[in-house]
């Protein structure tokens, strides 16, 4: 059985499950968060050397999976400060 990605970037197979059903790129903004913690959008693209738009996508699908969470910046309303869920 082929498996096929869907517009959320996960796989339609059964076999794959979590993080290694996820978007190349979904798993490096993932794997950036697990080293270093949390982070805005902005930290995120620079620190995976990923085009803000990219980032934008991956941390929607991770948000989506519940992978991980955000909250608003006290700091900057404007910015979310993202970080692996629990």
């Amino acid at each position: 059985m082929c498996a096929t990605r869907t517009d959320s970037g996960v796989a339609d197979s059964d076999a794959e499950t979590g993080i290694e059903a996820l978007s190349p790129s979904a798993k490096l903004v993932y794997t950036v968060l697990e080293h270093e913690g949390e982070m805005t959008q902005e930290e995120i693209a620079r620190e995976s050397r990923l085009c803000s738009r990219t980032v934008r996508y991956a941390v929607g699908v991770l948000e989506e999976h519940g992978l991980v969470s955000s909250r608003v910046s006290l700091e900057d309303a404007r910015r979310s400060i993202y970080r692996i869920a629990e």
